[in-house]
């Protein structure tokens, strides 16, 4: 099972604060331990959301929305991709994860959904013909 674990942003990762080379260094460690453990399939920090985008939907029509976004509480400064035998498994990785912030934060778990879940049918059969192009690019 795939589970992606979101860091949540504070207003100082939305001010665009950088991690102290300490906070770095053991995330470093942390990610080099995901990664022998076979766990880590992905991962990275995210710029501020004053960099960044929304496009709304609403039927046909499109709208983009320029950040900063308002709720810094509801954004995500960075992200996980784990690979995990369950949602305990990849709860109790995150446990052993440094505060990614200096003040109280928050790391969401989801799992992701796999083609699988999907059922047989034609649209499954595409993407999954579409998933094996960008896994081989």
């Amino acid at each position: 099972m795939r589970f992606v674990a979101f860091v949540k942003a504070t207003k100082d990762s939305e001010a665009g604060a950088m991690p102290s080379e300490e906070l770095l260094a053991a995330m470093a460690k942390f990610n080099e331990e995901l990664v022998k453990a076979g766990v880590m399939l992905d991962g990275n920090g995210l710029q501020p959301s004053s960099k960044g985008a929304r496009v709304r939907f609403s039927g046909d029509k499109r709208t983009v929305v320029d950040g900063p976004f308002a709720e810094t509480k509801e954004l995500v400064a960075g992200y996980w991709v784990l690979q995990c035998k369950s949602l305990e498994e990849a709860v109790a990785w995150i446990k052993r994860c440094p505060n990614p912030h200096n003040e109280d934060s928050e790391i969401e778990i989801r799992q992701m959904f796999e083609l699988e879940d999907f059922g047989e049918s034609d649209a499954v059969e595409h993407h999954r013909r579409l998933s094996e192009q960008i896994a081989k690019s």
